[in-house]
């Protein structure tokens, strides 16, 4: 089942490894000569065959981000690693392995081929965002439990698999219970699946399957009111009032107040401390609702200059492409003349003609990069200078909300302060018609001390306020500094490839007519 290695000398995925590889799988002949000349970037691969080469470690592969299809199988991978960039791999082959445990495919979400016969693996997991998958070979390892295979129910769209060579495949009802709980595969360890089979799991395994898919529709209703709630609480995070659609203020405010629980059994305390609470929780909810609001004016604001932006930059490219397509038209005839001339004079004329014409290409495009540059900057101004006034109104407004929670709080603890001075009176002349509670009296022996419960709970209850308007505030704040510099950081590192890119272009058609010329000398 496995490779050993003892004889054989391990290999880690380099650069020597990649070049050699699409070189010898990329274009041949002519075309591939061409290709070699002008270099093949990573980016553009799509497929790549890395079998047969003894490989230990995965690596090196970040920047084939276009890739498809990868063949790593017959090597001796240990662990699978080193493909999270390969976010477009849709076919995958890692057979012939020493692999023991499945990871590291979490990133390839497109994947519908996977392969990992032949292996050393136990259990099947880790492969929940794989929702494509179509087909898994996963034959000749070590798989025991005929219950893990129900783990592969998740994949919808799974037609193949092939389970042949595991010790499972001995259980006596192995095939009849794979196509029970797998009902929608079509070819199971390289056999179609008949319909005899399926009759016959479907005979044994009803009950069971019945109370599966009843287990699996509560737990998927679990998840999506779990998922549902989860992107409400991020909406509500993104315009910065999450809980504050509710009593959260008001009860943090007096969560860890225990003066103010046994204040709260005074007479009237119960019916001012209900209007304290419904007072506060409207002040609240008026500040979610305006929260959720000025989000959505802010986040338009983000996706028109997000719009306006892209508009510029592609209306800049296609005036770009269409001064290169038609320099590439002039280039052509200018070199197959300049070969099909045989007076060095006149050679030399049209190779300075030629030299001339690419020093205006180049400040041609370089211009269209520096118009566009000053259009963007204007255009990153605007969207700063008004995203900044609706993120400064919001603040303005956020201030006033809790001031007038402020205000609520100072009323409250004035006629707390009232009602226990009086409660205090009453208890010194032996009016009262109830007596009070053993901790409340103990507030009570004099005015100084009810005084200073009293007042300490009123500071907590402001720092809680104080608090919760300060994060917000902050987090409004952080949010807009930082939107900012990742534009502009986006811009200059946008700007610096394109300057690259044409740079490196006039640089290649120059070395193109020195290849040339070269070539006609010898």
């Amino acid at each position: 089942m496995n490779k050993l290695y003892d004889t054989i000398e391990p290999s880690v995925v380099n650069e020597q490894m990649l070049q050699r590889a699409i070189v010898e799988q990329g274009p041949q002949g002519t075309a591939g000569r061409i290709a070699q000349q002008e270099g093949i970037e990573y980016i553009e691969v799509t497929q790549l065959r890395l079998h047969f080469l003894n490989i230990l470690k995965i690596d090196n592969l970040w920047q084939f981000t276009s890739l498809t299809k990868l063949q790593l199988d017959n090597n001796i991978i240990e662990k699978i690693e080193g493909l999270d960039s390969l976010v477009n791999l849709v076919w995958l082959d890692l057979s012939f392995n020493n692999i023991e445990k499945i990871e590291g495919l979490d990133k390839l979400v497109k994947l519908q081929d996977l392969s990992l016969f032949n292996n050393r693996i136990s259990v099947i997991k880790n492969l929940d965002t794989l929702l494509s998958l179509e087909i898994l070979s996963i034959g000749n390892n070590l798989l025991s439990e005929l219950d893990s295979v129900i783990y592969l129910r998740r994949f919808k769209d799974l037609r193949t698999l092939n389970l042949a060579g595991n010790p499972l495949c001995n259980e006596e009802n192995y095939k009849i219970f794979i196509v029970a709980y797998l009902p929608d595969l079509v070819y199971l360890d390289y056999r179609l699946v008949d319909e005899k089979t399926r009759e016959a799991a479907f005979a044994k395994y009803q009950y069971a399957i019945e109370e599966k898919e009843h287990n699996e529709a509560k737990e998927q209703r679990a998840k999506d009111e779990k998922e549902k709630l989860a992107k409400t609480l991020q909406l509500h995070k993104d315009a910065f009032v999450e809980y504050l659609d509710g009593p959260q203020l008001f009860n943090s405010m007096f969560a860890d107040d225990a003066d103010a629980a046994k204040l709260a059994s005074l007479p009237g305390v119960s019916t001012l401390l209900e209007s304290f609470r419904t007072q506060l929780l409207a002040h609240c909810t008026q500040l979610f609702e305006v929260g959720l609001s000025k989000h959505e004016i802010r986040q338009k604001e983000v996706q028109t200059f997000f719009t306006c932006h892209r508009e510029a930059v592609t209306d800049n490219q296609e005036r770009a492409a269409k001064i290169v397509a038609d320099f590439e038209t002039i280039r052509r005839q200018k070199v197959n003349e300049i070969m099909n001339t045989t007076d060095n004079d006149m050679v030399d004329a049209m190779i300075d003609q030629h030299n001339d014409e690419i020093s205006h290409l180049y400040d041609a495009l370089m211009t269209l990069e520096l118009q566009l540059v000053d259009q963007l900057e204007d255009i990153i101004k605007d969207f700063e200078r008004n995203i900044t006034d609706m993120s400064a109104a919001f603040v303005e407004h956020v201030q006033g909300v809790f001031a007038q929670c402020r205000d609520l709080e100072n009323h409250y603890h004035e006629k707390l302060l009232e009602i226990a001075v009086a409660t205090l009176e009453r208890v010194a002349k032996n009016e009262l018609e109830e007596e009070l509670p053993d901790d409340l009296r103990m507030l009570f022996v004099d005015k100084d001390t009810v005084s200073n419960a009293i007042s300490a709970s009123h500071d907590t209850h402001l720092l809680k306020i104080d608090n919760r308007e300060d994060d917000l505030i902050t987090r409004v704040h952080k949010w807009l500094a930082e939107m900012m510099k990742k534009l502009h950081a986006n811009e200059g590192s946008r700007n610096r490839n394109r300057i690259s890119e044409i740079i490196n272009y006039t640089d290649y058609i120059r070395e193109q007519l020195e290849m040339v010329l070269s070539q006609e000398m010898e």
